[in-house]
């Protein structure tokens, strides 16, 4: 188990969402995890434009934590493919959640927390004050 506090601790993210679209949760956290300092990677599997990554192999960095903010149809397939990269931290957002998503983490031994990031950011703030 691990905790959201404990997730933030890593520093190279992935966020898999909408990341282009201003109205969407998966931008706003992406923008946010880049003002705070993170080395953040866009993923969007459906998107045409050059500035996201369509997959987690298309990074040529290590990522530490993807975060999930897609439909878990498509997050239960990132998932699987974080596996296979070693990517073993998954950050899931309220309603990118499954049962299937999370019995593969189980099964996997992949670490993941439920949450919000944006909450788990605010926290950190409180915490250091």
């Amino acid at each position: 188990m691990i905790t959201g506090q404990e997730m933030l601790n890593y520093k190279t993210w992935a966020v898999v969402g909408d990341v282009l679209n201003e109205t969407k949760f998966a931008y706003k956290i992406f923008n946010r995890l880049k003002q705070e300092g993170y080395n953040v990677f866009p993923v969007n599997p459906r998107s045409q434009k050059e500035e996201v990554y369509k997959s987690l192999g298309e990074i040529d960095k290590k990522v530490d934590v993807i975060d999930l903010v897609i439909n878990p149809k498509v997050g239960l397939n990132v998932v699987k493919e974080a596996k296979e990269l070693g990517i073993d931290k998954i950050f899931i957002q309220p309603g990118a959640e499954s049962e299937e998503i999370l019995a593969y983490c189980r099964d996997n031994q992949l670490k993941f927390f439920q949450g919000c990031v944006l909450v788990e950011l605010n926290k950190r703030k409180e915490i250091t004050v």
